[in-house]
């Protein structure tokens, strides 16, 4: 029997296409340390982190992607965040992570690594706690950045990692430095 129950006397009728949206759950974030500022990624795009190791260099690639590392038999570039917001490169210690990254691209998956300084914790960011990007005063390219979190009293800037990680701006960064070798020739 599909017999709808009748709604409690206690509790309104809601009629579903007049009932605004649910507010959404607390969403979690992993955040790490580069250069001394917090920075975050959404834990669904996180697949893994990983011990830094040696990495094995690819000629002719852009500044910031540091390498390739082989993971599980799979060949992985593995991107410098901070030489990709234009920064020095940071320096490797004990704490230094290499956090896997899976995002979409031109409808296919893409794994990618990012070198974090340290990897901080997981944290459950409300929507209510996130700004929206500044316009001017980041240290990196306005679209990089999703939003700013605000975790106890600090912000926490939330990376875009789709724009970060794009396979278009990377590929052009990598055409852009093959020509200035040619143009060396």
């Amino acid at each position: 029997m599909n017999a709808v129950a009748p709604t409690p006397p206690h509790l309104p009728t809601v009629v579903a296409s007049t009932m605004p949206a649910m507010r959404a759950e607390p969403t979690q974030y992993l955040t790490f340390q580069l250069a001394g500022e917090s920075f975050a990624i959404g834990i669904l795009s996180i697949k893994e982190i990983i011990e830094y190791h040696a990495l094995t260099e690819v000629p002719m690639m852009p500044s910031c992607v540091r390498g390739v590392i082989n993971l599980r038999g799979a060949v992985v570039p593995v991107l410098d965040l901070p030489a990709r917001f234009g920064r020095p490169s940071s320096e490797v210690t004990k704490r230094t992570c290499i956090v896997i990254v899976e995002i979409e691209a031109a409808g296919e998956r893409q794994v990618i690594g990012v070198i974090v300084d340290a990897v901080n914790e997981v944290l459950d960011i409300d929507a209510t706690d996130i700004e929206p990007p500044p316009n001017f005063g980041a240290n990196i390219r306005a679209d990089f950045i999703q939003g700013m979190g605000k975790v106890k009293g600090k912000f926490v800037i939330l990376l875009n990692v789709h724009q970060v990680l794009s396979i278009n701006d990377l590929q052009a960064a990598g055409a852009a430095v093959s020509k200035d070798v040619l143009s060396l020739n």
